[in-house]
């Protein structure tokens, strides 16, 4: 059966955008879909894992655009993502958006869903000393640099849906982001956020409202629609992990500037990010629709769900 099925490539298919969908696709059994993983190494253990659900797992790498041409050949749709933070740099991230984009307009592909983030300059102009500008000419550069992309899929002709993600949960895991422990032993939560609410969602989830988006058809293309599973303020969450973890955890809200002073790498980068997400806070919100999300994956988990399963994973330096 599985020949007749729609191919959906997946970049990205061991992280976690990328992980989410191929899972999503291959235990939707009776679905239309077929999940085909594009990972850099198909021997890797999270290969592996897609594999075992049924996935074609082929490989493919951004800085040769042959093998993702190869990789988009006789698909429907693709998946399309980058990750800015293998390397920290808005050009070498335009440059693999724009081999994304070649293959994908040279398969023909029907439907390319393409994780992308505003182009935030839109917002704060680099002329705006609100927030420093990094690098010559960016504000956000890991968001100014797939917002800017967009226009990659649009003048190929591309039939793109325009995926606006948002804060991984996750990175309360793996990116550092999680409660520290001060010197008296208690736990902070430490954003720049002041009382301003954050969207986040589970990263699994991001892939599994992509999956919804693919199974919509064509209703979502030429469209930007961004997901979120709930929006809390840095005391609400501070709240959840405390019941989480099982010891009090306080909020301390600091300021941007205090943030971009952290001094590890890319604190500049994510402290604009913060401050962007307080300062637009109702557009940042309401871009990130948490209806849409749930009519997308009726599976959605709010915070709380999110920590039942995941709060043992973080590590409480």
């Amino acid at each position: 059966m599985s020949e007749k099925k729609k191919i959906i490539a997946v970049m990205g298919a061991t992280g976690a955008q990328g992980g989410g969908l191929v899972r999503a696709i291959q235990r939707d059994a009776a679905g239309e879909f077929t999940a085909r993983a594009i990972t850099r190494d198909v021997n890797s253990p999270a290969a592996r894992q897609l594999a075992a659900l049924g996935a074609e797992v082929v490989a493919a790498d951004l800085y040769d655009p042959g093998s993702v041409a190869r990789a988009f050949t006789g698909a429907y749709g693709a998946f399309c993502v980058t990750f800015y933070w293998a390397h920290m740099s808005p050009e070498k991230e335009q440059a693999e958006v724009r081999v994304l984009a070649s293959a994908a307009q040279h398969a023909t592909l029907q439907h390319v869903v393409w994780s992308t983030l505003e182009d935030t300059r839109k917002w704060v102009p680099l002329s705006d000393d609100r927030m420093p500008t990094l690098m010559g000419k960016y504000k956000v550069p890991h968001f100014d640099a797939k917002g800017e992309s967009d226009q990659e899929f649009t003048k190929r002709g591309v039939p793109t849906t325009f995926y606006l993600a948002t804060f991984y949960w996750d990175n309360f895991i793996s990116f550092g982001s999680g409660p520290k422990r001060g010197p008296d032993g208690t736990l902070a939560l430490t954003l720049p956020m002041g009382d301003r609410k954050l969207a986040g969602i589970a990263a699994e989830d991001i892939g599994k409202c992509a999956y919804g988006v693919f199974k919509r058809g064509t209703e979502f293309i030429g469209k930007t629609i961004g997901v979120a599973g709930e929006h809390l303020t840095g005391t609400q969450m501070a709240a959840s992990l405390s019941k989480a973890l099982g010891e009090p955890v306080r909020y301390a809200p600091v300021t941007p500037a205090q943030f971009r002073g952290s001094g590890f790498p890319g604190a500049e980068d994510l402290g604009n990010m913060f401050q962007f997400y307080a300062e637009f806070e109702e557009y940042f919100r309401d871009s990130r629709d948490i209806a849409l999300a749930r009519s997308l994956n009726p599976e959605l988990q709010i915070f709380d769900q999110w920590l039942a399963e995941n709060a043992k994973r973080i590590p409480l330096g």
